[in-house]
């Protein structure tokens, strides 16, 4: 539930790009929020506040905490709640200014519209490409095991149907080093034997 102090202010913005807060973010976490965000993460307007949430599994406990740990770092003075339903966990937080740091928010599905990185958005995913991928991974990916021959390849999908989303994840796999390809419309593949190698030392398998 929002605090006293959110419901007596307006659901304002700050001028494009000179919130305070942004200044002030902690790059690690806010990379990986915005991850999340992009995938399965959106924003709801309230009268005198905005409200972010982040849907996810709620099987995947380890996951649901890093997601809330990342609200509470990135806007310490917001509660952050967990609702749980149908199997669905979703993480949430009031504030006034969640809607400066996620600027890509607006109406419709994203897929729908066109979702770019605000400037100072790309300087931080460029200092923290990892913790995007881990953000956009633990959202819309997963880590598999491909048989083939009866041997066992692990390997990284990512999924979305947004153009913009999928290219911002090659982009920051490109930061990394990683190597990625489309394998079907919607979805790309992390395969090669460097790259899964690679990205098990910050992402590996969902807990």
């Amino acid at each position: 539930m929002a605090t006293v102090a959110a419901r007596r202010l307006p659901a304002r913005l700050c001028a494009a790009g000179t919130c305070a807060l942004i200044d002030r973010l902690p790059e690690d976490r806010y990379a990986y929020l915005l991850g999340q965000y992009l995938g399965d993460g959106s924003l709801v307007r309230f009268p005198r506040t905005w409200r972010l949430e982040v849907h996810g599994d709620e099987k995947y406990v380890s996951i649901v905490s890093e997601v809330r740990d990342a609200m509470l770092a990135v806007m310490p003075t917001s509660k952050v709640g967990i609702r749980h339903r149908n199997g669905c966990a979703v993480v949430s937080s009031y504030g006034n200014h969640w809607a400066c740091l996620f600027p890509q928010h607006g109406p419709g599905p994203k897929h729908s519209r066109t979702i770019e990185l605000a400037p100072w958005q790309r300087e931080i995913a460029t200092a923290k490409p990892k913790q995007l991928l881990r953000g956009l991974v633990h959202s819309d990916g997963c880590r598999v095991i491909n048989t083939v021959k009866g041997h066992g390849y692990p390997r990284y999908h990512f999924s979305n149907r947004s153009d913009d989303i999928r290219g911002i994840f090659v982009w920051a796999c490109e930061v990394v080093g990683i190597e990625c390809r489309h394998n079907n419309r919607y979805s790309l593949s992390v395969a090669r034997r460097q790259s899964v190698e690679q990205m098990d030392t910050f992402i590996g398998p969902k807990r």
